[in-house]
């Protein structure tokens, strides 16, 4: 028989169905059940959310999983899947902020491609994403705006979306680049030296590499 340890959500919602009809309800007494799982098959997130589908009142989690053996269940992903579920989950506007701090004291490295508070979470690269994303915030549908391309909005995490240059951005993405550093999104010279210079990289560019680039547009003006 398999163990507990390392059960599927299927197995954790029929056990918390159990418990709560077997154990808790014949008692005739108010106790409330919680879920507690790790995440050694990776399968922490996805437990606690099915815990809450056989009617667990809490269910525990921590910042970046932080947690013995491979951790626990990631805190800022069970809140960002609350939000979506309509879970009353309070203000998460400083959530990134919070596991920043949490990856600093307990020395962990937050990976790139981490959901929600990874560097690249609402990050793309895409010209065709970020042509539909802008044109969604010039028309001013902020919502559409957010969830073009991701289903989570940043702004409720008190972050915003990124346009990384790189060989597949186009001119809506260099232009928006321009823009937000200062520079005249306009100048076609200088969006055309960008987005080659973005074409010809192997990965995206930072924004010195790209200010470089200006500024050499310039110089050869």
């Amino acid at each position: 028989m398999p163990k507990l340890a390392s059960t599927t959500p299927a197995g954790v919602e029929r056990l918390a169905r159990f418990v709560r009809d077997e154990v808790i309800a014949p008692s005739g007494e108010r106790v409330r059940l919680d879920w507690h799982g790790h995440r050694d098959r990776g399968l922490a997130v996805a437990n606690c959310l099915a815990a809450i589908a056989a009617g667990a009142d809490r269910v525990h989690g921590t910042a970046l999983g932080a947690g013995e053996r491979a951790g626990n269940a990631e805190m800022e992903l069970l809140l960002a899947n609350f939000h979506l579920m309509g879970i009353p989950h309070g203000d998460l506007t400083r959530l990134a902020e919070y596991c920043r701090l949490v990856s600093q004291a307990l020395g962990l490295t937050i990976p790139t491609n981490q959901p929600v508070v990874g560097s690249d979470a609402f990050r793309t690269a895409s010209g065709i994403h970020a042509a539909a994303i802008l044109r969604a915030e010039e028309r001013g549908d902020t919502e559409l705006a957010e969830l073009t391309y991701s289903s989570l909005p940043a702004s409720v995490f008190g972050l915003a979306q990124q346009f990384a240059l790189s060989p597949m951005s186009g001119h809506a993405s260099v232009r928006h680049w321009l823009r937000e550093h200062g520079h005249d999104p306009t100048d076609e010279p200088l969006v055309e030296a960008l987005l080659a210079a973005a074409k010809q990289a192997d990965r995206a560019l930072s924004d010195g590499e790209a200010e470089r680039v200006v500024r050499a547009a310039a110089v050869s003006r």
